[in-house]
């Protein structure tokens, strides 16, 4: 079965610090490039990073630039996203996503995603 399955959410205090993990199972991640999305209710659906398969290129909103860093470990199949200095505002259902690695980084959020998974809460409050 192909599928990408994201872990690590949860409820933090701002300025804290997160690790989001998106594994694959039933392909392989290099031949893709991953995005991360999130959807705060209410809200419309942001794109917040990508990376490519060599992990190389990489691109962030404006909104997580100098806070938030994603990566890749090929051999274990599973991207990362490291989030610091946690605001209320980054309060969101996140999601990671693949599509082909032609398609590249330069744009955040698309709708043609190859597949996607079913996100990971993650709450930042005091």
């Amino acid at each position: 079965q192909l599928q990408l399955v994201e872990s690590g959410g949860g409820l933090v205090q701002p300025g804290g610090s997160l690790r989001l993990s998106c594994a694959a199972s039933g392909f392989t991640l290099n031949d893709y490039a991953i995005f991360w999305f999130r959807q705060a209710p209410g809200k419309e659906r942001e794109g917040v990073s990508c990376i490519t398969g060599s992990g190389y290129s990489t691109n962030y909103a404006d909104s997580v630039k100098g806070r938030f860093t994603i990566s890749r470990d090929n051999a274990k199949n599973t991207v990362y996203l490291q989030m610091n200095s946690l605001k209320p505002e980054d309060t969101a259902v996140y999601y990671c996503a693949a599509v082909q690695l032609w398609k590249g980084c330069a744009v955040l959020l698309r709708t043609d995603y190859d597949y996607w998974g079913q996100g990971t809460q993650v709450t930042v409050s005091s």
